[in-house]
């Protein structure tokens, strides 16, 4: 974690370098969620260092971080995921470089209560529960209990990722429950 730590500060003083509006002490980050308890440490160990540096951190996902670098509204957007080929041309088109660097690996993981009792299920049936063909926690060996679909909103990398993984393609469910954070 203290090599990640000193990693992500020696990126925010690059960035330090040769942003205009971090010259004036100011670095607005935006963007995933996922990444933002590594970003919260970050730049509270880098303003303990520079306490002349405020650093402003929001989350609102992958999709609004990329979106936030490249209308100016942040000097960093974070991203659980890789910036999309359109997302690159948007950004060029009007003047920006975006730069990636990568900092860590996530994985996802569904998960069940651990009072639920069914466990070991295969990628088909998760894909079933998320398309919502699945309702009851009977139908795979449970109890009689409805299945609540809880899924991350579209901004999301982490629903990207899910998407392209898991649904190969298909539509989670529109009754899914939806969240904005992990």
């Amino acid at each position: 974690m203290k090599k990640l730590i000193k990693l992500m500060g020696t990126m925010l003083v690059t960035l330090a370098m040769v942003s205009a509006p971090v010259l004036a002490g100011n670095i607005v980050i935006k963007g995933s969620t996922t990444v933002l308890p590594i970003t919260q440490e970050v730049a509270e160990a880098f303003m303990a260092d520079y306490p002349e540096m405020k650093i402003s951190i929001s989350g609102g996902g992958s999709g609004n971080g990329i979106k936030a670098i490249i209308d100016g509204t942040a000097d960093v957007g974070n991203a659980s995921r890789f910036i999309k080929d359109k997302e690159v041309e948007l950004a060029m088109s009007k003047g920006v470089l975006p730069v990636p660097h990568r900092i860590a690996l996530d994985c996802i993981a569904p998960i069940v209560h651990p009072s639920n009792g069914v466990s070991d299920l295969t990628m088909e049936e998760i894909q079933k529960i998320y398309k919502g063909e699945y309702k009851n926690w009977s139908e795979l060996g449970g109890e009689d209990r409805k299945i609540a679909v809880v899924s991350r909103d579209s901004s999301s990398g982490t629903f990207g990722v899910w998407k392209k993984l898991v649904m190969d393609g298909g539509r989670v469910v529109p009754s899914a429950l939806t969240v904005a954070s992990n």
